[in-house]
């Protein structure tokens, strides 16, 4: 069993990847739980954020460390909020917040422009000094609903309509969800990575 520190304070991301990483023999330890407060976001970029993310951890606890770092992109507004999703309304903004400004700024935006998409950057770090760490993306393509729909996953998914589909990311059950989604394909990605170099294996 490898214990490794998880870059992540968010309920949301937390559920997620535990579910994802279930099968393997990893033992995931979040860093609040090692009293380990949260790197600041300073990156231009997803991956930036998260080797940010990953290293801190990993300084602190001393373990390997997993991060990511990810968001929106919706074309009608250049690609934003992209890593500002989590602050788009400003610092301490809710996720309630941030989606309200999301829907305010796209109003008057018709149907057929309102492609967006889901990307995930997940790092893994063998320690603070990993001068080759491994990182894998994911992209979930879709669409902003004027509205928001369903009770079910955390941050934009109410509003975000993956390509193919009627409902929202939140009226898809945690299964359908973590098969298809950007996390998802990141993660799965990492993982491959992580078995080729020996890191893990199925239990």
């Amino acid at each position: 069993m490898t214990r490794v520190v998880l870059a992540s304070s968010n309920e949301g991301k937390l559920r997620e990847l535990a579910a994802l990483l279930a099968p393997f023999a990893l033992e995931l330890a979040p860093e609040g739980e090692l009293g380990i407060r949260a790197a600041a976001e300073t990156g231009a970029t997803f991956i930036e954020n998260a080797l940010l993310k990953a290293r801190h951890a990993a300084r602190h606890a001393r373990l390997p460390a997993l991060a990511d770092d990810s968001g929106l992109e919706v074309d009608a507004l250049g690609g934003r909020p992209g890593v500002w999703s989590a602050r788009f309304a400003g610092a301490g903004a809710s996720e309630a917040d941030n989606l309200r400004k999301l829907l305010v700024e796209l109003e008057d935006v018709p149907e057929g422009y309102r492609q967006a998409r889901y990307r995930c950057v997940i790092v893994w770090v063998r320690s603070v000094g990993d001068q080759a760490p491994l990182i894998a993306h994911g992209t979930w393509e879709g669409r902003i609903a004027r509205a928001p729909r369903g009770a079910g996953g955390f941050g934009y998914d109410p509003v975000f309509v993956p390509a193919g589909e009627r409902r929202s990311a939140a009226e898809l059950t945690p299964a359908e969800k973590n098969a298809v989604s950007h996390r998802a394909q990141a993660l799965q990605a990492l993982v491959a990575m992580l078995r080729t170099a020996g890191y893990i294996a199925r239990p």
